[in-house]
């Protein structure tokens, strides 16, 4: 049977769109499984179907039916995994680089959460049939720790510590070229880009708020590492947003890591620029630290992983230079 939750808007939310509306709200939906269930009929405002985009005119009724999740039919499969933390509730798991955190169209074998199916069988399901337990994401050539629910009420109060932004995520990376501050902030939206859908981008309009606040802990010739904290969690968002500072990622295949470096680069210092992509073929971006607070003890946790080998020889590399 599926589960009704309804909502009564206030004067205040005239003219929120109908998604983002509800996307805020402490449901445990995303805006996806929320547009989602809009197409299939799922979401009434004052018993009439509503589109996405459909703006709020004032004191309304909303009425949003949550189909029971799926019984899951994705394969267990027995792939090593670095679980650094694990209780009844949830784990921590140090994500490799290279592995696809969820299943999707053409790719339903080898991810992460086909790992986690044959390791622990009981994941929360409320993000649907192919990302259960999936809490925040980290790209596939992204390595680091990531936070995943065994049931819905871990979710829920995880994915809430997400969106209040109490969720801490901090993260090690190497850009090209020295940035010109020690520390500083980006804030801007981002959205999907006209030329590439699969890719993200800076836009001036109709795109999410994107947060990321950096600090350079050691310069060099070639470019600085540095840590960095998000404030959101966008898709590409740190990639993303060191391209748009003009200091990309080294590494980095689609967001100008490999392929615009030398723009930035001293032309005495090309050949050195040509061996650090010798040593990492993808993005130097680590998910080094991850705190929060836990959804049944309430007490805050924290955990801390090391940069992976590939990270580690690029800095052994600069360092020598």
């Amino acid at each position: 049977m599926d589960e009704l939750i309804e909502v009564k808007t206030i004067t205040e939310d005239k003219g929120k769109r109908l998604d983002l509306f509800l996307a805020g709200k402490d449901f445990g939906l995303s805006r996806s499984r929320i547009q989602q269930l809009i197409k299939e009929g799922k979401i009434l405002v004052q018993n009439k179907l509503a589109k996405s985009h459909y703006k709020i005119k004032g004191e309304e009724n909303i009425s949003i039916q949550v189909p029971p999740p799926e019984k899951l039919s994705l394969e267990p499969q027995d792939i090593p995994l670095d679980i650094v933390y694990e209780d009844k509730d949830l784990l921590v798991v140090n994500k490799k680089a290279g592995m696809v955190v969820h299943p999707a169209a053409g790719n339903y074998k080898d991810t992460l959460v086909n790992a986690l199916l044959f390791h622990c069988r009981d994941l929360s399901g409320i993000n649907g049939i192919l990302r259960p337990g999936i809490v925040h994401r980290l790209d596939k050539n992204t390595s680091g720790l990531l936070l995943v629910a065994k049931n819905d009420f871990a979710h829920n109060v995880l994915v809430s510590q997400l969106k209040e932004r109490t969720l801490f995520r901090e993260y090690a990376a190497l850009c090209w070229g020295n940035l010109p501050k020690d520390k500083g902030g980006i804030e801007t939206l981002i959205g999907r880009s006209v030329r590439d859908r699969k890719m993200m981008t800076v836009v001036q309009k109709q795109g999410r708020e994107a947060i990321t606040e950096y600090e350079v802990l050691e310069r060099f010739p070639l470019g600085d590492r540095l840590r960095i904290k998000l404030k959101t969690g966008r898709t590409h968002q740190i990639r993303v947003h060191f391209l748009y500072l003009n200091h990309p990622l080294m590494g980095d295949p689609e967001y100008g890591g490999r392929k615009k470096h030398l723009g930035m680069i001293k032309d005495s210092l090309i050949s050195l620029a040509s061996q650090v992509l010798k040593i990492i073929e993808r993005q130097a971006l680590h998910a080094k630290k991850i705190g929060f607070i836990h959804p049944r003890s309430e007490k805050y946790m924290e955990f801390e992983s090391e940069l992976p080998e590939d990270m580690k020889k690029l800095l052994k590399f600069l360092r020598s230079e």
